[in-house]
């Protein structure tokens, strides 16, 4: 009999760990992996989180997604590069989000900053740097794919902070 196929009675187990051991029932489980853990779309490799609000999809709708893209792939990144965030689904907060994702670039597309806990106010189009991340707010998703010409005003005043963020 191998070290790996011994069983303790659970009396052995508490005397062995009275000072240390916890119990914690399933329901807080449940409510630590949700906490901690946020579904997102995309790689994450440049550490760049984008955050937006859609009650009606996943991450969010295909229209937004190949906007998204077009909008990253302009800047020189990719999907693979960043991460994708509904906070409709995914009640997110600051801390957490440091911890899983480790953000450098924070992209609030109709989100309010202060919405996850953020503890400063900023407005929209005006980038902030705060702990080690550079924070942008901008309208959201709806207001800004649209082809018209207040769409296209909010995605130029867009494109110039993009412009300054990723330097290009």
């Amino acid at each position: 009999m191998s070290l790996n196929d011994i069983q303790l009675s659970p009396i052995i187990i508490s005397a062995l760990y009275k000072n240390s051991l916890v119990v914690i029932s399933d329901d807080q489980l449940r409510e630590a992996a949700t906490e901690q853990s946020y579904k997102f779309l995309g790689g994450n490799k440049k550490n760049i989180v984008l955050i937006a609000q859609s009650s009606d999809a996943v991450f969010v709708s295909e229209e937004h997604l190949a906007f998204i893209t077009k909008l990253l792939g302009a800047c020189k990144i990719n999907l693979e590069d960043a991460a994708i965030i509904n906070n409709a689904h995914s009640k997110a907060t600051i801390g957490e989000l440091k911890k899983q994702l480790v953000p450098k670039v924070l992209i609030f597309f109709g989100v309010e900053p202060t919405t996850i806990k953020l503890p400063l106010h900023f407005p929209m189009f005006k980038m902030q740097e705060y702990d080690g991340c550079m924070y942008l707010y901008v309208p959201s998703l709806e207001e800004l794919n649209h082809d018209n010409n207040e769409g296209r005003l909010l995605k130029s005043k867009l494109w110039v902070c993009l412009k300054n963020l990723f330097e290009l």
